[in-house]
């Protein structure tokens, strides 16, 4: 009995640590520089399309926040190294008034769309149809906002 305490015990303070590590976000001073950097010490020789990186502002706070879509990445020659069948990584930045930005959201998605709905800009996005817990082969579609700092999901089809 008392083995069993102590195991519940661990494992409760392992969730408590492991949650306020989560609740810590680390500040990016520029995630552009900061990504591309990343991919140039993973690669030989990394290109970046202009529009591996896309700056708007997605949290509706009118502070400009960035995108970054790896699958205009070529890295050894090979494009959008990490891309699948389920899509290629999407990073998702919001820029805090304070200085710096900090990564919300990453996704592996297919494509996303920013548009307005119900007066305001929301994702539309595109991914594997398991990430809305199907196994058929139509593409899951999510709306999705980003308030501050969350991502939150609106709707899944």
């Amino acid at each position: 009995m008392n083995k069993l305490l102590i195991i519940l015990l661990q494992v409760v303070a392992l969730l408590a640590v492991s949650s306020q590590a989560f609740s810590q976000a680390k500040l990016i001073s520029d995630p552009e520089i900061y990504e591309k950097n990343h991919f140039r010490s993973e690669c030989k020789i990394a290109q970046f399309d202009p529009d591996f990186i896309k700056r708007f502002d997605i949290n509706n706070d009118g502070i400009i926040d960035l995108v970054s879509d790896h699958s205009k990445l070529v890295c050894d020659g090979k494009r959008g190294p990490a891309c699948d069948a389920e899509g290629c990584v999407n990073n998702f930045y919001v820029q805090v008034k304070e200085g710096g930005y900090i990564m919300v959201a990453t996704a592996k998605l297919y494509s996303y769309e920013f548009v307005q709905y119900f007066g305001n800009m929301v994702f539309n996005l595109t991914m594997h149809p398991r990430y809305c817990g199907r196994t058929d082969a139509k593409p899951c579609e999510m709306r999705a906002r980003v308030r501050g700092l969350d991502f939150n999901i609106l709707s899944k089809k």
